[in-house]
């Protein structure tokens, strides 16, 4: 079996949830999102994009309803014994089969919580899931019942956590090494991963962003390659990912001689990332990290270029995105303690002089200050 934890952590991981049930009058939960599957069993699939769900009653009774397709990946990828297939064919309705498993799992007049905010649930399979249960039990919305447990990682996650801040920097430093005039943004994307994955890295949960020229104040990926002029700027978002741990990464790197403007605005992000590591303490909220974040940017006259949040908790994430909750947005209370790893990105984006900048790394937390998960220092990096 193709299992990353001792059996001790995922029945550890099971309690914690079930206890968590009981503390919020749930007598199970059915679960949608891939993380809280793979956190709670090991189960590793890109299979979600089908309808499947996990049924986890208060009593520690699991059962997985999956297509055919998935059926040898949960036996070979998670603890999970009792694996229970749908059907695909025409007029084929998963729901109705999830309501029959349910059923004869004795979760009849239940109270179960439901992980609706999920990628792996859609609005239409969402709605015939609440109308095949009305009458059969009572569901509540519980998308975050798992997920807040998942913040805060064991010693074996952060383990993980760290050897993906390895992967991170060696991709840096292979993104570095082929930045130059001349070279093809395709090359230079294809060394970082290429480093990640020689490192027995995964695939990340999104595309890595790289942009240079006016493209270099984009926030997302997109399709189509570039060469590098003299004088440019290329901008990267990556991450070094282990076990499906990501840590993520952010930095602008000047090509020929940096102006005004990328000195001013890399000399904001630093002290910005000091200001936010300084409020990743215990003691401090998400919320109060972007509003660090926010006043160093504001006080250096940047506040029309920077962003509405500044950075957000990392995990084992699957596709479409490797960002995961607490997000770091103004008066968001979740509450920083150890052992959480959160990603930090200062990013500005003047497009008035098309002028880009961004910082960005990520941190265990700690009784005191953050651990950096990378060993490169903040300096601005010009070719």
């Amino acid at each position: 079996m193709a299992l990353h934890f001792d059996p001790d952590e995922y029945n550890a991981r099971i309690k914690r949830v079930c206890t968590t049930m009981v503390d919020e009058g749930l007598d199970g939960m059915l679960i949608f999102q891939q993380e809280s599957m793979y956190y709670l069993t090991g189960y590793d699939t890109f299979g979600f994009c089908f309808f499947q769900c996990l049924y986890l009653s208060v009593d520690g009774t699991m059962a997985l309803l999956t297509r055919s397709a998935d059926y040898r990946q949960a036996q070979h990828t998670s603890t999970l014994t009792d694996i229970r297939i749908w059907t695909d064919e025409a007029g084929a309705s998963p729901v109705d089969q999830l309501k029959d498993m349910l059923q004869n799992l004795g979760a009849h007049n239940k109270n179960l919580g439901v992980e609706y905010n999920s990628y792996g649930l859609t609005a239409h399979y969402g709605k015939a899931l609440d109308y095949s249960l009305e009458g059969f039990c009572t569901t509540q919305d519980a998308s975050t019942l798992v997920t807040t447990i998942r913040a805060v990682k064991s010693v074996a996650e952060l383990a993980y956590a760290r050897r993906a801040g390895e992967l991170g920097d060696a991709a840096l430093s292979a993104a570095v090494d082929a930045t130059h005039a001349g070279a093809d943004e395709g090359d230079i994307l294809a060394a970082m991963h290429n480093e990640i994955f020689k490192g027995g890295g995964d695939y990340p949960a999104n595309e890595f962003i790289i942009g240079s020229g006016a493209d270099a104040l984009l926030c997302r990926y997109k399709s189509g390659r570039c060469k590098l002029d003299m004088q440019d700027q290329l901008t990267l978002e990556w991450a070094g990912v282990h076990r499906h741990y990501h840590a993520a990464f952010m930095r602008t790197i000047v090509i020929g001689q940096p102006n005004q403007q990328h000195l001013k605005m890399h000399a904001a992000a630093v002290e910005a990332l000091g200001a936010c590591e300084a409020a990743m303490t215990p003691g401090h909220n998400a919320g109060d990290v972007f509003s660090a974040h926010a006043q160093i940017m504001d006080k250096a006259g940047l506040k029309a270029h920077r962003l509405n949040a500044c950075g957000y908790s990392l995990g084992a994430k699957f596709t479409p995105s490797w960002m995961d909750a607490p997000m770091f947005y103004a008066n968001n209370d979740f509450e920083i303690v150890p052992n959480m790893v959160l990603f930090a990105h200062m990013i500005l984006m003047d497009s008035d002089t098309n002028t880009a900048m961004t910082l960005g790394r990520s941190y265990i937390t700690t009784d005191k200050n953050p651990e950096p998960l990378s060993t490169w220092p903040l300096d601005l990096i010009v070719k």
